[in-house]
């Protein structure tokens, strides 16, 4: 295990959180380049980056940002935003007793990267994905992927959770089951007796006393996210699509901004520490329609 300091441990994270940003960027805008279905006489879609500063916040010490990267319109994505960002200040007095560690002591830093697509085609399914480390008088990682895809396809379903199988096993023969069954319980719409979409993993706290182990896994989760699901959109995106679809499209769009706006720890997580907000809320799809 590598005798590393925590300030080590910060920018070991945070430096792999934007090189996750640059490969899964560099695989979308590559998805643009080879589209040939509908919309392919637009021009390719392309990432614009804007950087923030976390300044005038409510806490005593605030710092650091972040860099979003949204491309809008695409051939292919009609919205995704690849975000990261590293962020450090003080939890206010009622925020930090949800925390672990911070009712010791209120100062925090948290760096990791947080990506949400939303796709022309019905028939590609929408994504997230998240990894984080974060740093009270604890430390630990979190984060997971999940496929959210208005018409469910069964065979994108299998392939996805597979590959995430297969980077839990490499680490650990317990992580599957574990984080996709708390993946279900956590993305599910409680006034709406439904899940959100088809699942995947999800894990928080993870610090198994060997944080280079821990790391390895939160990388392999990014990496592995970043070979499946470029696969699933280059399956479907060519497809053609029906009004009928596009519109359950839209009203599943609606479902999935209501557990963003209204269950999501990382929208509330953002929002209670001062982040941006424009960044937080990037994950809200650019359409959407309620039955």
């Amino acid at each position: 295990m590598t005798d590393l300091t925590i300030e080590d441990k910060k920018q070991k994270a945070a430096d792999w959180f934007r090189d996750l940003r640059d490969q899964i960027c560099a695989s979308f805008e590559s998805i643009e380049d080879d589209h040939t279905g509908r919309f392919s006489d637009r021009p390719a879609g392309r990432f614009e980056r804007k950087a923030w500063d976390r300044t005038n916040q409510a806490d005593d010490k605030p710092g650091g940002g972040g860099v979003m990267s949204i491309m809008r319109n695409g051939r292919v994505f009609e919205k995704v935003g690849v975000n990261i960002s590293s962020v450090h200040g003080t939890f206010t007095p009622e925020f930090a007793k949800n925390i672990p560690g911070a009712d010791e002591d209120p100062r925090f830093f948290a760096t990791g990267i947080s990506l949400v697509a939303h796709m022309n085609s019905p028939r590609v399914p929408a994504v997230h994905m998240n990894t984080r480390f974060i740093v009270t008088t604890k430390s630990w990682f979190g984060g997971g992927a999940d496929l959210n895809a208005p018409l469910p396809n069964a065979e994108d379903t299998a392939d996805f959770h597979a590959a995430l199988k297969e980077a839990c096993d490499r680490h650990n023969p317990s992580y599957y089951e574990k984080y996709k069954k708390w993946c279900d319980e956590y993305f599910y719409v409680p006034h709406r007796n439904r899940a959100r979409g088809e699942g995947g993993i999800f894990y928080d706290g993870l610090n198994s006393g060997d944080w280079d182990a821990d790391f390895a896994f939160t990388r392999d989760v990014g990496t592995s996210f970043n070979e499946i699901y470029p696969a699933l959109v280059r399956r479907h995106m060519s497809e053609d699509w029906t009004d009928e679809e596009r519109e359950t499209q839209l009203v599943y769009r609606g479902l999935y901004a209501e557990f963003n706006l209204v269950y999501d720890r990382g929208t509330t997580f953002g929002l209670k520490t001062g982040g941006n907000v424009e960044a937080i809320l990037m994950s809200l799809p650019p359409e959407a329609k309620w039955p």
